[in-house]
């Protein structure tokens, strides 16, 4: 599991982070407006709702915008009617490339997506071609240095939580929970002063693919490219590679 912080930690770079600053709020505001749109308008009658409330936070989106999208969604009148669409493909080596998308043009949507994986080496596939390569998950990843807690006290206190395992890294310790313990997981462990910079339900690979050389650059550049379409809202691969070729693509 520690591979999913390790790809956190390449999205999370400044560069790659100023790039996308103008769009990320914009897409969690999108999340939010469709969650709250589709369910109560209170977090607290609405599951989906929090999980977005909560991956928002975990990207210091503020408060005000938060609260800004969900007045949105509570507005008179039909809205922007958002349909949520997941493409399934395969990238340069081998890999497989999920993407989960919210679109108010589902013909303009799968075009563009359709080009971005022709355009950048890999292939558009049917439904169900890649998912079940996939699994879904509660992530929290917490600053080792910041829990306050050793790491013996840690893991006892996380699975004493519900969790399902947990996993530490060089500076992050990351913890894994099923989809349906999430907020459980999450609001125990807050309790015992955890904070943290990735809180999200996602998919995280079963099965991974190792590449190399040429293959890690192409498979970078086009979740890159996918991530950097608007109506993207997340994108996942099962790629695996180390990190000095990673740090040489990053540095490029």
């Amino acid at each position: 599991m520690a591979g999913h912080s390790k790809w956190k930690n390449i999205q999370h770079r400044k560069g790659r982070q100023d790039a996308l600053k103008g769009k990320i709020f914009a897409k969690l505001a999108r999340e939010i407006y469709v969650a709250a749109r589709s369910g109560d308008k209170d977090p607290a009658n609405n599951h989906q709702l929090r999980l977005v409330i909560a991956k928002a936070r975990s990207q210091n989106m503020p408060n005000e915008n938060i609260e800004r999208a969900i007045k949105k969604a509570s507005g008179s009148g039909t809205g922007q009617n958002f349909e949520s669409i997941t493409y399934e493909g395969y990238g340069p080596g081998g890999t497989a490339v999920m993407v989960e998308a919210l679109t108010d043009n589902r013909n303009r949507t799968a075009a563009d997506i359709r080009h971005i994986f022709s355009k950048n080496g890999g292939n558009l596939g049917e439904s169900g071609c890649v998912s079940w390569m996939f699994e879904r998950k509660g992530i929290l990843v917490a600053d080792r240095v910041q829990t306050g807690l050793d790491e013996e006290e840690l893991m006892l206190v996380v699975l004493e939580s519900g969790a399902e395992d947990i996993e530490s890294t060089d500076s992050n310790y990351e913890i894994t929970t099923s989809p349906e313990n999430f907020e459980t997981v999450k609001e125990t462990l807050e309790k015992e002063g955890l904070s943290f910079s990735t809180a999200e339900v996602t998919f995280i690979p079963s099965n991974k693919v190792e590449i190399h050389g040429d293959a890690v650059k192409k498979v970078i550049q086009l979740i890159y490219a996918l991530e950097d379409h608007d109506d993207v809202q997340n994108v996942y691969s099962n790629f695996e590679a180390n990190d000095e070729e990673l740090a040489k693509v990053m540095d490029e």
